[in-house]
């Protein structure tokens, strides 16, 4: 008997059934950063929080003050979806922290929330977003924007392990979907394909004919 193997507990695919993309792509979400700009304080940085790290909504909804450490630029993130308790660390842009310690005072905070709001609350947030950038379909999401994160990170190098810590994936696996997704060396390869075939096409005579050629 052939044994069923159960998908990983994210997307199993960067596309839908009916072909529609999941994930925002670089202008897209150059676009979503354009109108997080655009939001009232708090919002703003709740939006940001998630664009630079790439976590689910709940996963932000539960930062507390003692989450950061602003000298190190890193914020402690308590991985959901893992049967056992994990903290994940991240890098996070050093004038987020700073704009998150002035509006929040991290230290002076502690234990309480920067964002007391409930989970429909942060979707709806990260949808009107998407609405003013004009995208729609799976990608325009607060999962869209997780996965655009992934994405983005491996066209930068970022290493494929490291990702999956970033991601807080339990298996390596799920974080190597974001692979398949095509990057700027896969576009390099075909280019070159490209300018050697159309080289050819431009060294034939004008009248060339293949099958007039054939002996």
């Amino acid at each position: 008997m052939k044994a069923h193997v159960h998908p990983a507990p994210e997307a199993t695919a960067l596309y839908a059934l009916s072909g529609a993309r999941k994930y925002l792509n670089a202008d897209e979400r150059r676009a979503v950063l354009d109108e997080i700009d655009t939001l009232p304080l708090d919002r703003r940085l709740f939006a940001l929080t998630l664009f630079w790290t790439g976590a689910r909504i709940s996963e932000v909804l539960a930062l507390r003050g003692l989450s950061f450490q602003p000298s190190r630029g890193v914020v402690a993130i308590h991985t959901l979806k893992r049967r056992r308790r994990a903290i994940r660390e991240l890098p996070v842009p050093p004038s987020l922290v700073i704009a998150l310690d002035r509006r929040f005072n991290l230290a002076a905070l502690g234990d309480a929330l920067l964002w007391p709001w409930c989970r429909t609350t942060g979707w709806r947030i990260i949808r009107g977003v998407m609405d003013a950038a004009r995208l729609s379909g799976p990608a325009a999401s607060p999962r869209g924007l997780r996965h655009g994160f992934a994405i983005d990170a491996l066209r930068h190098a970022v290493p494929l392990t490291l990702l999956q810590k970033w991601m807080g994936h339990a298996r390596l696996a799920t974080t190597a979907i974001y692979a398949d997704a095509s990057g700027p060396e896969e576009r390099a390869f075909a280019q070159q394909l490209w300018v050697e075939a159309s080289s050819r096409r431009a060294a034939r005579p004008l009248h060339y004919n293949p099958r007039r050629s054939q002996p």
